[in-house]
């Protein structure tokens, strides 16, 4: 397999991106322009999401992936649980006795 038959990432992507290029990091090439109509619109309005830099005529990528970062609470190697997911092993009785 080619590097360009593998699915885009963001961090494959450049400094600043066009909302066409997140859109295939995010959900695809061949989900991107409906995640762009339908998703975008409610995205860019939610806190956080980072506006288009007009000087740069992107959006800054480290911030769009901070982003879903924190939407899907944490990244995938934080070993942190997504938000509302409640880690059980915190909940084990000790072993030791008193």
């Amino acid at each position: 397999m080619k590097a360009t038959d593998r699915p885009l990432r963001l961090d494959d992507l450049p400094m600043f991106a066009s909302d066409r290029q997140i859109a295939e990091a995010i959900v695809g090439k061949d989900e991107a322009e409906k995640w762009m109509r339908e998703r975008l619109p409610t995205l860019a309005s939610k806190p956080g999401f980072p506006p288009i830099d007009a000087f740069h005529g992107g959006r800054p990528v480290r911030l769009v992936a901070r982003f879903y970062d924190e939407y899907l609470g944490g990244s995938a190697g934080s070993g942190s649980a997504p938000r509302g997911v409640e880690d059980v092993s915190a909940w084990k009785p000790s072993r030791r006795r008193a």
